[in-house]
Parts: structure tokens; C-alpha cells; sequence
């Protein structure tokens, strides 16, 4: 049994409180001993339902406070509410029974002063733009039709799933290269800002040629967003030769990014929008080409008709059969040469297409793989008999160094009474002055062999045991 439980007094029935009590007790207390107040901080995670309803957090260095401002007093608000502002709230102090959470229902808002992100944001935008990084000139016109596209931007986030999920409909036959980064946190900005340079250093040597850049996250708060208003992100932009396009946050999110890019999205679904204008817009826009086109040539027939019948009727009352005689010889004779022409022509653009078909039905992989096939049997075949016109050849030589093996290698002269004789280090004794007395020998027979020491030389040279 647990120690401290068995010390633990039993609660009696009527003093154990269900969570929904407790938070009431605790929602009573807190708007009794606080009431109503005026609080200041900073703004940061702010939305704006579709209800017209404003949900935000105040914050400090310390601490942080929810808020909430419902619509009925949001429309007599004349004060700014937007990430990063500093405000100071007027409202009650309560508790958000559902989430067991304090908050603040705030009744009316006025401005304290701009936040310590919103006056970074706006002093580096007003330096940026001193040096002019924002200038129109500075800005380069983004390929209608781009054929790679390299997107900078998280993997796993949601605006790179959207942008794909668009692209691969209105456009599949564009590229995409996906430089992987981080978006948010500290030194996001900085590997932002490389894989800018990294895609734009390397454009056409170790990858493909780039038309457009797009940098590219879903919306947050200022916080989330800010290492795209980092100085390092800007000029990374800025410097970059290849077309970048922005696509930070949702329409009401500006960055830094968005000021320095050559065009900034609203969305990221949107700047895939205008990468890829959609197939049946561009197939539209043909037809109509193709029915301008149409039509001018209607009118252009018209007028040249109107121009004929008038110059055949000037000409009828000037003798036209005369004068038109030599014309109608030679546009009958350019008729003719114009037939001959197509009809030869036709004719070698069929006998090219004819060859072409058979030069094509020559590369056929199954015929190439049959022919293959025949060469390989033949090869095959052909190395077959070679090896074993090489083992016969290979088995007769060595029979045949076999038999004169045993004609004049040693074991045929001690069949006829031979022996020899060597020292103690293997090497045949052919003289017997090659041994000294006390050398060791061998002497081997047909059968057999003795081994003996040098006792004498004989004056014969023979040595004696």
C-alpha cells in the first residue's frame, strides 16, 4: 500500500468538487477579486473568424494573456488589431469553462504603441528601400511559361502539398526542384537565404536551368513568419538573377520578401496559379488567335475579290479576252508546274516517310534481339569447336611428351642399370671429386635408394662407403 495515500485523510462526500464546480468557483473568484481592467501588451497569433469575431493573445516578456473580442464591440473599435501592434485592452477577466482557461473578454481597445517586431519590421523596410531594394527597376518580369521552377520552402508543410497538388493539374509538364528548408525558428533565415544563393550559383552547372524561385510559406502569426523579414533573406532576393517570386503567408501577411521580390503572391496556391496558366486557358486563348486569324483572312479574301471584279470590269471594256489571254496562259502553265510540284513533292515526302518506316522496322528490339541471338549461336557454336579442337590438340601433345618422357627421362636409365647419385643438398654428383670424405650422399636405383658418408676415395674416383 502507498505510504502517503494511507496518511491521505478520506474527503468527505459533501467537500469533493466535479471539475465543472471547481472551474466556477475559480471563475467566480477571478471576476469578483478582478473584475474589469485595462491591460496592456503586444498582439500575436490574431484571427479574424468569418463570424467577425477577433481572437488574440497579449503578451509581455513574462507572461501572456487570451483574448477574445466578439463582434458586437469589435464594430466600435477604431483602434488597429494586428499582429505585433501594442495595445491596451479594456474588458473583463473570466474563465473559458470548456478549456479549464483564463481569459480576457475585451470590451473596447485602444493603441499603445507599436510592438518591438513592428518597429524592426518597419525601420528595416525603410532602410531597405533607402538603398533601393523595392525599386520597380530592380524587379524582373516573371516567365509566362516557365519550364523549372525551384521552390524554397518546408517539405512537410502544407502550402509545398498545395502548390504540388496544383501544378501537376494545370501544369504536368513543368519541373519542380524543392529546396528544402526551414521556415520558422531561429537561423531559418539563414538557410533561406543559402539555398537562394546555392540555386542560383548553380543553375545550369549541377542543376538543370531555373526560369523562376519561389520562396514560399503558409500563414502565421508574426512571430512564424519573421525570418522572412530578415535583413540576410532580402538581399539574398535582391542579388539573385534568376526571377524570385514571394509567396509568404495569406493576403493580409506582407513581409520584407514580399517588397523585395520581383512579384509577390498572395498565397502560395496562388503563386502555383501563376506559374502554370491553366491548359484550357491556354487552349481558349489559341482558338481565338486561330479565329482572329480566320477572320482577317476572310476580310483580307473579301477586299481582294472586291479589287478582282472591279479590275475584270475595267478590263472587259478595254478588250479583257485580249488583254487577259497571256495571263490565263501563264497562270494555267504556273497551275501546271504547281501540280507537278506537289505531286513530286508528295512523292518524296512519301518515299522519305517510307524509308524512315523501314529504317525503323530495321531497329525493331525484338528483330535486333533475334539477330543477336542468331550471331550469339554462331559465336557459341564456333567457340564450342574451338575448345575442343585445342583439348585434342592439348591431349595428343601430352601424350605424346608422355611417351618421350618415359624414352629418355631418368626412370628409363635405371630400367637399364643406371643409378645416380646426389650430395646431401639434392644436386647430382657427376664426378667423384665433387665429394670430400665425411660427405653425406644418396644413391638411388631402379628400386630403392641407400644413403652413405665418404669413407675413402678410391684412385679410381669412385668414392667407398
Amino acid at each position: 500500500m502507498d505510504l502517503f495515500a494511507s496518511l491521505a485523510p478520506a474527503a468527505p462526500a459533501e467537500k469533493v468538487f466535479t471539475v465543472t464546480q471547481l472551474t466556477r468557483r475559480v471563475k467566480d473568484a477571478l471576476e469578483g477579486g478582478i473584475g474589469t481592467v485595462w491591460v496592456q501588451g503586444e498582439i500575436s497569433n490574431h484571427r479574424r473568424q468569418t463570424s467577425g469575431h477577433h481572437y488574440f493573445t497579449l503578451k509581455d516578456a513574462g507572461a501572456q494573456l487570451a483574448c477574445v473580442l466578439f463582434k458586437g464591440s469589435a464594430q466600435f473599435v477604431k483602434a488597429p488589431i494586428a499582429d505585433g501592434l501594442m495595445i491596451q485592452a479594456f474588458g473583463d477577466i473570466t474563465v473559458y469553462e470548456a478549456r479549464g482557461q483564463y481569459q480576457m473578454l475585451v470590451r473596447n481597445v485602444q493603441a499603445a504603441g507599436q510592438g518591438s517586431l513592428q518597429l524592426r519590421f518597419e525601420e528595416l523596410k525603410r532602410r531597405l528601400a533607402a538603398e533601393g531594394l523595392f525599386s520597380v527597376d530592380a524587379k524582373q518580369d516573371i516567365p509566362r511559361l516557365p519550364q523549372t521552377v525551384a521552390i524554397v520552402t518546408s517539405p512537410t508543410g502544407a502550402a509545398l502539398q498545395d502548390m504540388l497538388n496544383i501544378l501537376r493539374r494545370r501544369a504536368p509538364y513543368l519541373h519542380i526542384l524543392i529546396a528544402a528548408v526551414r521556415v520558422q525558428g531561429a537561423g531559418a533565415e539563414h538557410e533561406i537565404a543559402d539555398a537562394i544563393r546555392m540555386i542560383d550559383a548553380e543553375s545550369g552547372e549541377s542543376l538543370p536551368v531555373i526560369d523562376t524561385v519561389v520562396v514560399a510559406r503558409g500563414g502565421g502569426s508574426l512571430e512564424d513568419l519573421w525570418c522572412f523579414n530578415e535583413e540576410v533573406v532580402a538581399r539574398a532576393i535582391h542579388e539573385c538573377s534568376i526571377p524570385v517570386i514571394s509567396a509568404v503567408g495569406h493576403e493580409i501577411d506582407f513581409t520584407i520578401a514580399d517588397f523585395t521580390a520581383d512579384l509577390r503572391a498572395p498565397t502560395p496556391s496562388a503563386a502555383a496559379e501563376l506559374l502554370a496558366p491553366d491548359r484550357e486557358e491556354l487552349l481558349a486563348d489559341a482558338v481565338q488567335c486561330w479565329q482572329r486569324i480566320a477572320r482577317a483572312m476572310q476580310q483580307t479574301l473579301v477586299q481582294e475579290r472586291r479589287a478582282l471584279d472591279l479590275t475584270a470590269r475595267t478590263l472587259r471594256q478595254t478588250d479583257a479576252e485580249r488583254l487577259l489571254l497571256p495571263w490565263r496562259q501563264q497562270l494555267d502553265q504556273c497551275e501546271q508546274s504547281l501540280s507537278t510540284l506537289v505531286s513530286t513533292e508528295l512523292t518524296a515526302r512519301r518515299s522519305a516517310a517510307e524509308n524512315l518506316r523501314l529504317r525503323l522496322e530495321s531497329h525493331r528490339p525484338d528483330q535486333a534481339l533475334a539477330s543477336f541471338s542468331v550471331r550469339l549461336q554462331v559465336l557459341r557454336e564456333r567457340l564450342q569447336s574451338r575448345i575442343t579442337q585445342s583439348m585434342e590438340r592439348s591431349a595428343a601433345l601430352l601424350k605424346q611428351s608422355s611417351s618421350l618422357l618415359r624414352t629418355l627421362g631418368p626412370q628409363s636409365a635405371f630400367e637399364r642399370g643406371f643409378t645416380c647419385t646426389t650430395d646431401k643438398s639434392g644436386r647430382v654428383v657427376r664426378d667423384a671429386s665433387e665429394l670430400k670424405l665425411g660427405d653425406e650422399f644418396e644413391t638411388r636405383f631402379r628400386r630403392g635408394k641407400v644413403k652413405g658418408i665418404v669413407k675413402e676415395v678410391s684412385s679410381s674416383g669412385r668414392p667407398a662407403k
